[in-house]
């Protein structure tokens, strides 16, 4: 009698699944399971935990930072003909005009970008209109020469709503009695934002046409495109089609890309050190599975010599580990959600609350489904590869003398 893959399939699992339930009479081969899978499980809830904060420290960034630095700025004025596909991208264009300028107030000179903007279309998707503290937005109206800036920049300054500053432009000049002077001008703290971004005390709000007056210009000819993406990190599809037209353009990138780049390739070295863990306690598998083998010699032989062919005997164990992997997995993500779901609460409770956003907000968590299901295909994988040489050397057992020598 012989058994074909398909026919023995059911006979393979329960014997694998035998084998790896734990068993008074293996204590020290139950050990190593339990130490396998309980490392497994801790190695996943970890890397879990990790990547759910770095997905959520990165989302902030590139909420507070992005929300207020321009995604894309094209050169011309006007409407951006993208293809269909392309547009669905892009959230709204608008005019826009950054210039960097001089800031002065009684107490401190400070050079920062001044944000010319079209404030209707602005107001619908900037984030600092989301986040006015002091002040209304709808102050920035032609003529009134009216600037937002960030709490921390007016604490900078030391001025208050109301109170005057001075913009110097290098960019724009006029000639004096006493020569070439830089265009400048008196203007009006109307509102304070608070964002708890590093981008914060860089930026300054204006009315693009007011901006215009100050820069000498007599019409908005100057003035750029800003492009709201509904992703800031899928950019490139879009500048390759504005490559292709010839249009020049700046991205978020040429300031802030170095930062992002920093965050990702942390959050891959996190990520890869944690995953060493996990394929550390999926490799203990093959001590487990080694004692498992040298204990079933006799059984693996009568079972040959009832007709289990080689093939089966390999899936007998390739399936036990599968199963030891599967209990790890399972459990590992578990309690990698429980972690992640109560992890403030946790740090709370430890007196280790760390506080993010102006509201002392706790840790920023993001669990993205999709890694969780890649962790857990490649935790399941390391342990189906950790079987292989454990089940090659118990398929190749050969019944005659392994009997002889019980």
């Amino acid at each position: 009698m012989s058994f074909s893959i398909f026919p023995s399939l059911p006979v393979s699992a329960f014997i694998g699944l035998r084998y790896s339930k734990t068993s008074n009479k293996r204590s020290f081969v139950s050990f190593i399971n339990l130490f396998s899978v309980a490392g497994i499980a801790l190695g996943i809830a970890a890397l879990i935990t990790v990547l759910s904060v770095m997905n959520g420290l990165e989302g902030q960034l590139k909420q507070k930072i992005l929300g207020i630095l321009p995604h894309i700025v094209v050169d011309n004025r006007g409407p951006i003909l993208l293809p269909e596909l392309l547009q669905s991208q892009v959230l709204a264009s608008t005019d826009f005009v950054e210039q960097e300028v001089i800031v002065q107030s009684s107490k401190l000179i400070k050079g920062l970008f001044l944000q010319g903007i079209d404030t209707q279309t602005e107001k619908r998707h900037s984030i600092i209109s989301r986040n006015m503290i002091a002040g209304e937005w709808d102050a920035l109206q032609q003529g009134s020469f009216n600037v937002l800036i960030s709490q921390s920049l007016a604490n900078q300054l030391r001025v208050s709503i109301g109170q005057s500053l001075r913009v110097i432009s290098p960019s724009a000049s006029t000639y004096t009695p006493l020569g070439r002077m830089p265009s400048q001008r008196l203007v009006t703290v109307a509102g304070m934002f608070k964002l708890d971004s590093e981008a914060d005390d860089k930026v300054m709000l204006m009315n693009i046409n007011d901006v215009a007056k100050l820069s000498r210009k007599r019409d908005l000819s100057f003035a750029g495109t800003r492009l709201y993406l509904q992703d800031a990190f899928e950019y490139k599809s879009i500048t390759h089609e504005l490559d292709l037209q010839g249009l020049k353009y700046t991205t978020w990138r040429e300031k802030q890309g170095p930062l992002f780049d920093a965050v990702g390739m942390e959050k891959n070295m996190m990520s890869l050190m944690l995953f060493l863990i996990i394929a550390v306690a999926a490799f203990n598998i093959v001590s487990a599975l080694v004692m498992v083998v040298t204990e079933k010699t006799s059984d693996i032989a009568i079972l040959q010599t009832q007709g289990l062919i080689p093939r089966d005997v390999m899936l007998i164990f390739i399936l036990n580990g599968i199963f030891n992997g599967i209990k790890g997995v399972i459990a590992g993500v578990a309690i990698g959600l429980l972690l992640v779901w109560w992890l403030n609460d946790i740090l709370l409770l430890l007196g280790s609350g760390l506080a993010f956003g102006p509201s002392g907000e706790g840790l920023p968590i993001d669990t993205n489904v999709s890694e969780v299901v890649m962790i857990s295909l490649g935790s399941l994988a390391l342990c189906i590869l950790a079987t292989l040489y454990p089940a090659y050397k118990a398929a190749s057992i050969e019944p005659a003398n392994s009997l002889q020598t019980q």
